[in-house]
């Protein structure tokens, strides 16, 4: 099967591009992710899904969006359900891409993160493939989380410290106790 994986960064794909190829699917590659913050994290981020792309051999589609403002506009008045909002823009951008591309189905290597909820993915991404009439593959990637790590370490790829957006960024760097 011919799918489109949405890329939320090198590492995150280095196992689910493994185990999909294993399975005889061939993958493309859709790094859309346009709520990074900051704007140096973004491209360092896009710039090493295009090195993991290359050492990988597989063809990246890079939607170069940056939508800061977007993103905030739409989780502002309740930061709690940002999750929610991130799942659901990328994987409908990756849903639309795909049906326009004639792919056969779509995924995400945010699957691949024991740190994101699992039920909300799936149910964003069924809810796209609703919209789009496009299969979405729902597949754990978590079990391969160790050799992702080990492998994307062996190819020298930058690893990020936090999920991605500025509330994300907040989480990972105010200090336990700190004043929010």
């Amino acid at each position: 099967m011919r799918i489109l994986l949405h890329i939320c960064c090198g590492p995150c794909a280095v196992y689910p591009l493994r185990a999909l190829q294993n399975t005889g699917h061939q993958v493309t590659g859709l790094f859309y992710n346009h709520n990074i913050h900051p704007y140096q994290e973004y491209v360092r981020r896009r710039d090493t899904a295009a090195q993991m792309a290359r050492v990988s051999s597989m063809q990246l589609v890079i939607r170069d969006d940056y939508d800061l403002e977007g993103f905030l506009a739409n989780v502002a008045a309740d930061p709690s359900s940002r999750c929610s909002y991130c799942y659901s823009s990328r994987l409908w951008a990756t849903a639309r891409a795909a049906a326009e591309e004639g792919f056969e189905a779509f995924s995400t290597s945010l699957l691949y993160s024991r740190f994101q909820n699992h039920e909300a993915i799936r149910l964003a991404g069924e809810a796209a493939a609703r919209e789009y009439g496009i299969p979405f593959h729902y597949q754990d990637f978590r079990p391969g989380w160790q050799e992702g790590i080990r492998v994307s370490k062996e190819m020298g790829l930058y690893r990020q410290q936090y999920c991605g957006c500025i509330y994300s960024e907040k989480e990972r760097y105010l200090p336990k106790g700190a004043p929010a």
